[in-house]
């Protein structure tokens, strides 16, 4: 499958010369040694405008980015597994207002912390039961214990729940062990970015009937076409495989991180909605040509276009931007003028953000430094894919994001 340029860039409106400047910049990070590689695409009206390769996929071996190089997306599953979720919503199996509960009893009695330490954590009982929509929005007060802000991630971490499970622990499993483990706040008062996506691919499989993963290959990789997109990679694609990297704290230098990155080589004990997927920039970039489509690509639809439409606008309470519904202390991905719907960001402004984008453009990353977006006004769509973690390392979403749109003259 390919993601080569499929037209004169001028035809679509962008201007050759610009456009070449993305690759000029991020060069830069390669050659100085912060990313060992890269590979970014970006369309308009579905046609490939730019698409590009540089740099290693696997630096140590000498290996470089090709167009078929396996990228680890992490959440940018998410979508993913929200995508699933409606398509069941579609269907009538559920409503967004019920509660999580009807299908996954352990979340029947949930508490909320609310002060002590990881030792001696006081909690409450919740006053409103996790609801589906929760789930979708990230404002269920379910966490991250990477992420390391709240005493909430600390019991987490101390229960297992790291940057994985339990060794051994499947997604039903999962789902009881986090339902156990108290809510940052009460549902529906504030935004947190955590495992919410992961009990709602349980969701998925109680509702369905099914597992996830095979709920994906059957309903949704293998009707869009995307037969590259796995949750783990055999020994026969391993070469492909783009190795993982952390920044040296002294220097800044990519440091390979094999302990994590090794994980996408072996069968997972669990299907992680959040964050257990891997692809192609050819498979993703045929997931946002359907979303830019409303739901259809080749003849194939998942979603109705008004569910897309409403998956994109922003859901949290009272028209909230995720700076002003977030707790205090969570700053990655935490922007003025950002909403959030279900199972994206929303922009609802551009300019405080200090980032140029249209008013309803809608993307998310993953931890390893990928990234997408939709944009529906312009009708452009990037993606950008390395292997460096954490996300938050360099600006590299809001420095393509500047280029794209410097880039684009009509």
């Amino acid at each position: 499958m390919s993601v080569a340029v499929s037209t004169d860039p001028g035809r679509l409106g962008f201007d050759p010369a610009r456009l070449a400047r993305i690759d000029e910049h991020f060069a830069h990070y390669v050659d100085d040694g912060r990313l060992a590689g890269w590979q970014i695409v970006v369309t308009r009206r579905g046609e490939i405008a730019h698409s590009s390769t540089y740099g290693q996929r696997d630096r140590e071996a000498g290996t470089p980015v090709e167009s078929d190089t396996l990228w680890r997306i992490y959440s940018m599953t998410k979508p993913i597994t929200s995508v699933a979720a409606m398509m069941l919503w579609e269907e009538g199996r559920f409503e967004l207002n019920d509660p999580v509960s009807r299908w996954l009893p352990e979340f029947a009695d949930v508490r909320v912390y609310d002060r002590g330490s990881a030792l001696k954590p006081y909690t409450v009982p919740a006053t409103e039961p996790i609801r589906i929509w929760h789930l979708l929005t990230h404002t269920s007060g379910l966490t991250y214990g990477f992420a390391q802000v709240s005493v909430v991630d600390g019991l987490y971490r101390a229960a297992g729940f790291d940057l994985g499970v339990p060794p051994g622990t499947d997604l039903a499993a999962a789902s009881a062990g986090l339902a156990r483990l108290p809510l940052l706040f009460q549902p529906g008062t504030s935004w947190n970015y955590g495992v919410s996506t992961d009990v709602l691919g349980r969701l998925v499989e109680v509702i369905s009937g099914q597992s996830l993963a095979a709920f994906f290959t059957e309903r949704i990789l293998r009707p869009l076409g995307m037969t590259d997109t796995r949750w783990w990679v055999e020994p026969a694609d391993a070469k492909r495989l783009a190795a993982l990297y952390a920044p040296h704290p002294a220097t800044g230098q990519a440091v390979r991180a094999d302990k994590i990155g090794r994980a996408a080589l072996a069968e997972p004990s669990w299907h992680s909605g959040g964050g257990g997927l891997v692809s192609t920039a050819a498979d993703y970039h045929r997931f946002t040509q359907f979303l830019r489509r409303g739901g259809e690509l080749d003849g194939v639809r998942l979603l109705g276009p008004r569910t897309l439409r409403f998956m994109t606008r922003n859901h949290l309470p009272g028209g909230r931007d995720l700076a002003s519904f977030s707790p205090e202390g969570f700053s990655e991905t935490v922007l003025d003028g950002i909403g959030f719907g279900l199972g994206f960001a929303v922009v609802l402004d551009p300019v405080p953000s200090r980032v140029p984008s249209s008013v309803g453009e809608y993307y998310w990353g993953g931890m390893a430094s990928t990234a997408f977006w939709v944009d529906p006004v312009e009708e452009v769509t990037a993606l950008l894919f390395t292997q460096l973690m954490p996300s938050s390392t360099y600006p590299l979403r809001s420095q393509l994001r500047q280029l794209v749109y410097s880039a684009l003259l009509d």
